[in-house]
Formats: structure tokens, C-alpha cells, sequence
């Protein structure tokens, strides 16, 4: 037994293998390795090669020695021809490909490390006519071949070929060859384009990332334009010279043109692609073989909340919620097809995408039903499905976030993940609505199917059925705002009386932290019978001090569940301990039958940590 392999026999014979702490067990060869920035980066390429690129890990060699006159380098990543004996494979002419990884430190001119060190070790090989070098942010991919005079040359391509030798040298790719990604091969891809954007450019961190949006955006548009070619590509030969650049950005604007007409609550008319046409041909072999509508929401979520957050992040309490945690509250307050869902703090959308994504998982198995597989629909039922998720997204699906640069983010995570931007709007939500912004109110009205003058106060919000949240909360951003706080019960000081029972004063308190205010407004957003799932500081429910605004809840609302959170759920941006409270609203019915019997009705409570 491999002695840093901690293993232990269960009783149906299979064995765990519990990898120490800063190590990695190898996707390839399964050797235990280190866990560096290094191993990152080729532990992801590992995963490309076999899922997206489907070579079988039997052709795959890792730290490979290749001998260099009288010495002996170590190739990160080594390809060879399929069929070959494992004798066969010791012999290092017949390497066909080689990878070398690096960590992002590390740049492709550098003199040990860099390009010239991949072709130095291709050269060594003599029938390799493949190389790639990446260090996470950058990639460069080069073909060995002989020119006229017999000599060597290394010509860049956009990616490496895949198991079955086809390049994308002179043909587009169509819609059939374009693939889902895997695990962190997204997020990897993101970050690179990202990179490219700020080495070819300049551009500080948010113009960068709104940049790379309208190019995310021209991708989505044209996976979705399902009876015509792909027009979102560059071929090799098309990235390497600048006519065939410029023939790439021009096909790129031409498909923003309809970006814009098809999202002009996003961009504006005047809106153009503010990039290099060298740059725009990069980005574009980048994401050009994803398909982006099919991969799964988990890998394209955490591949965007990471660029959003690494960009966009504001200094207002926000953090973003984890995935698995937004999985379970969505799954516990489960909505339904016709039902209006609400995040009054979104952030960069992930309650919105997964609660909407939770109903289009519904749809979609009912279609597989009827039609099969979703791989296997026409074009016609695809676009019946996809014309469904518009209607759904444009009918049912809310957010209201403060910052503008996350409400715009949002509408990119929905296009992306479920192509349908919803109504996503600028509201500072615990305004009074008299003052929210008109246009926005004027939007919110519309799609709601009520007139603008019915939204005039805080009584008149209960439109949703559905809320899952995570509002911004501590004690270092309060609430002093008079005009705002007297909108809400909670924000009064409370009192005992002889009984000791809690009521009501006349008498505001001078600052409450947002959290608190945002239980309320949220029980006013909800129609009555409406559910939520809210992630609150656990002071919210144990605090001395905070058991007026229990009282409160207890009155308005029946406690559905409460699910504690790990504490460190949130790190390492929050270390806050927190859980999640699903609330139902009483009905004004229920509200009146306890005031008159002076009890609460019972019902059962679901809690767990």
C-alpha cells in the first residue's frame, strides 16, 4: 500500500482512498501528487483532453522524460498515436503531442519555461507534430511541419486537435461538433479570455469584463440561432494574419448588431465592440467549440460568479451565496412553472438562474418524455423548448439589485444559462416605492400586469410567489434613513408589557442593519400564501436582543424550516455564521383567527444543521 494512501476496506468491497492534505491525486495516472498552481493547470488540461478532446488516458503519459543530447527533460503531458504498446510508447519519436503546464506566474517568453521550451522538446521528438503551452491565463498551440526546404517550421493554431486528428484549419465548426464543458475547463477558459482582453488592450478590471459579456453574448445568440450556420468562429489560418482578423471582427459586430435588437433593455444602439480584431479573433478560438445553452448550470455558474466576482465585487456586505446552498433552498421552496419568483437582493443572479433552472429541469424532462433525449430533438422542438424558457424567463423571473453593474450581470447570467434575461431591475429595494426610479417602477408595472400607480407604498408590493434571497447584512452598513425606516414594523423600538408580551412603539430606532428591514420587505413582496427562503445571520434567531423581531416573524409568517449552515459556508470572503429561514405569509384570515384566539396555530417545523 502506498503509504501517504489512507485506505479502508468497506463491507461491499470498494475502497476509499483519502488524498492528505495538499495533495492531488492525478487525473491521468493516478499518482498522488503535490498541489501547486502548476498541478492546477494541468490537472484541468488532463480533464479537457479526455472529456473534451476524447482521448482514451491510455495514450496519455504524465512527466515523461524526453532526452535532450546527453540529458533528460520531464514533459508535463505527453500524446501519443492510439494503439501503441506500452513498449512502444517508451520510445520518445513516437510522441505526437506535447503539453507543457505551468503556473500564471509564469510567462510564454520566458527564457527556461516558455514557448521555446514546448519546441525545444517537440523538436527532440521526431514525429511530434503537435504542442501546446498553457499557464492557465494564456495558450499557445503550435504545429511542427517541414516547409519547401525540408526544414522545420511551427505554425499557431487555435487548439490542439482532438482523438480523431481533425483541426479546424480551413472549416467552420458546425452546430453538431460544438460540446458541453467540464468541471473547471470553463472557468479555465473565462479566465484566459479575460487574460487576453487585459494583455492585448489595457483595460482595467470592469470595462474588461463588460467587453468580454458582449462577446459571451454574440456566442449565446448564435448557439441559438439553430436553422443557420455557425457564424461565431475563426479558423487557424484566419487568427494568424490581419485581413483574416478583421473578417472575424466583422462577422463578430455583425451578430452584435442583433444582440442589440434582440437585448436592448442591455445595450444600447450605440453600442459597439470596443476590442481589437486581433483580440475578438483570440476570444472567439477560445469559446468557439463550447456549447454554451447545454453545458451545466454548476460549471457555467461558478466559471461566471468567479469572473464576476474577481471584477464587480462591491463593498456594500455582499457575498455570493455557494451553489449547493442555493441548490438546496430552491429545492426545499420548489417552484412551479406559474408562479412569480423574486430575488430583492441579486447579486450576480444565482437564486434567480437556479430557481428558474429547477422549473426548465421540469420542462425539459416532460419534452424527453414525449420526444426523447434532449440530444436527440429536431431543430423544431428545440426551438419550441427555447421559445418556452423566453416566455417563462420574460413572464415569471424578478431581480432587484442596487448596483447597476450587477443587474446588467445578472441579465448576462440568465442569457447565458437559460437565454431569457427576465426582469432584472436597478431598485434599491428597501426604498420607499414613490421613490424608486420611474423607468424601472414603469418596467416592474409592465410585467406585472398592474399600472404604475398602483405601486405607491409599502402595502401595495404583494405580487410573488416565490422569494429566495441573500440580502446584504452587518452591522457596518446600517440604516439611518428616516423616510426608509418607518416603512417598517421592525424598525420601531419594541417593548414588553406586563404579560410580557412585545408591542409596537411610536418611537423609531436611530439605525438598523439592512438584513433585519429586508425580512420585512420581503414578507410585504410575497402575496399572501407565498413562500421564501432567506440566508440570515444566525442573530436573527438567537440573539436576546433580536427576539422582538422573532415575535414579529411568528406573527406575520409560519416558520416552514430553518437549515444552520457550516460556518464556513461563506469563506473565506464571510466568516458570519449563518442559516437558512423558509417562511410561508399568513393570510390575513389566519392573522385575524390568532388575534381573536390569542394562539398561534400549531403546525410542524422542520429544523436541521
Amino acid at each position: 500500500m502506498n503509504p501517504i494512501q489512507n485506505q479502508s476496506q468497506l463491507d461491499n468491497n470498494k475502497i476509499i482512498i483519502v488524498i492528505p492534505e495538499g495533495k492531488i491525486k492525478d487525473y491521468i495516472d493516478g499518482t498522488i501528487r503535490k498541489d501547486t498552481p502548476e498541478e492546477y493547470v494541468r490537472q484541468t488540461v488532463e480533464k479537457r483532453l479526455v472529456n473534451e478532446h476524447k482521448y482514451a488516458k491510455e495514450q496519455i503519459k504524465i512527466e515523461y522524460g524526453v532526452r535532450m543530447g546527453s540529458g533528460k527533460k520531464r514533459a508535463d503531458i505527453v500524446i501519443f498515436p492510439d494503439g501503441l504498446t506500452e513498449e512502444e510508447m517508451k520510445d520518445q519519436a513516437n510522441v505526437w503531442l506535447i503539453i507543457e503546464c505551468k503556473k500564471e506566474a509564469v510567462k510564454p517568453t520566458d527564457k527556461d519555461n516558455g514557448i521555446e521550451q514546448l519546441k525545444s522538446y517537440m523538436s527532440a521528438c521526431a514525429n511530434c507534430e503537435w504542442g501546446m503551452w498553457t499557464n492557465g491565463l494564456h495558450k499557445e498551440v503550435w504545429r511542427k511541419t517541414k516547409n519547401e526546404k525540408g526544414q522545420y517550421v511551427f505554425e499557431e493554431f487555435n487548439d490542439i486537435p482532438s482523438a480523431d486528428g481533425t483541426t479546424d484549419e480551413n472549416e467552420r465548426p458546425n452546430r453538431n461538433s460544438l460540446i458541453k464543458a467540464y468541471e473547471d475547463n470553463l472557468l479555465f477558459t473565462f479566465k484566459t479570455c479575460h487574460n487576453i482582453i487585459y494583455v492585448n488592450e489595457g483595460l482595467q478590471k470592469q470595462p474588461a469584463f463588460f467587453e468580454f459579456l458582449k462577446i459571451i453574448f454574440c456566442k449565446i445568440y448564435d448557439e441559438r440561432n439553430l436553422f443557420e450556420p455557425v457564424e461565431f468562429y475563426t479558423t487557424s489560418k484566419e487568427r494568424n494574419y490581419k485581413d483574416g482578423q478583421s473578417s472575424v471582427y466583422n462577422r463578430i459586430s455583425k451578430i452584435f448588431e442583433e444582440v442589440k435588437k434582440r437585448h436592448s433593455q442591455i445595450f444600447d444602439t450605440n453600442d459597439k465592440i470596443k476590442l481589437l480584431p486581433r483580440t475578438v479573433t483570440y476570444l472567439v478560438a477560445e469559446l468557439q467549440k463550447y456549447a454554451l445553452l447545454t453545458t451545466n448550470i454548476d460549471i457555467k455558474g461558478k466559471a461566471y460568479e468567479e469572473i464576476v466576482g474577481a471584477n464587480l465585487r462591491g463593498d456594500r456586505g455582499e457575498f455570493f451565496t455557494p451553489r449547493n446552498v442555493m441548490k438546496m433552498a430552491v429545492g426545499m421552496i420548489n417552484p412551479k412553472e406559474n408562479e412569480r419568483v423574486l430575488d430583492s437582493s441579486c447579486g450576480t443572479g444565482g437564486f434567480v438562474v437556479t430557481a428558474m433552472t429547477s422549473v426548465i429541469d421540469k420542462l425539459r424532462e416532460k419534452l424527453e418524455n414525449q420526444y426523447g433525449e434532449e440530444e436527440n430533438w429536431s431543430a423544431d422542438v428545440r426551438k419550441v423548448f427555447n421559445d418556452k424558457i423566453s416566455e417563462i424567463a420574460s413572464e415569471n423571473y424578478f431581480g432587484f439589485d442596487i448596483n447597476p453593474d450587477l443587474v446588467k450581470a445578472t441579465k448576462m447570467n440568465m442569457v447565458m444559462n437559460n437565454d431569457g434575461s427576465g426582469n432584472i431591475l436597478q431598485f434599491n429595494s428597501l426604498l420607499p416605492p414613490a421613490e424608486w426610479e420611474e423607468e424601472n417602477k414603469k418596467k416592474l408595472a409592465k410585467a406585472l400586469g398592474i399600472s404604475e400607480r398602483s405601486i405607491r407604498n409599502h402595502k401595495s408590493l404583494a405580487h410573488f410567489d416565490v422569494i429566495v434571497t441573500n440580502p446584504p447584512f452587518g452591522s457596518k452598513i446600517p440604516i439611518k434613513d428616516q423616510q426608509i425606516l418607518e416603512q417598517f414594523d421592525i424598525a420601531y423600538i419594541w417593548n414588553k408589557d406586563e404579560n410580557g408580551n412585545w408591542y409596537k412603539t411610536e418611537r423609531l430606532q436611530s439605525s438598523v442593519p439592512p438584513e433585519q428591514l429586508f425580512i420585512e420587505r420581503i414578507i410585504q413582496l410575497l402575496k399572501e400564501g407565498g413562500r421564501t427562503a432567506i440566508v440570515l445571520p444566525d442573530s436573527i434567531l438567537g440573539a436576546p436582543g433580536l427576539e422582538y423581531i422573532r415575535y414579529w416573524l411568528i406573527k406575520k409568517t409560519k416558520i416552514i424550516a430553518s437549515i444552520d449552515l457550516h460556518a464556513d459556508a461563506f469563506q473565506p470572503r464571510n466568516g458570519t455564521q449563518c442559516s437558512i429561514l423558509f417562511l410561508q405569509k399568513k393570510t390575513q384570515k389566519e392573522i385575524d383567527e390568532e388575534e381573536k384566539s390569542r394562539q398561534i396555530i400549531d403546525y410542524d417545523i422542520f429544523m436541521t444543521m
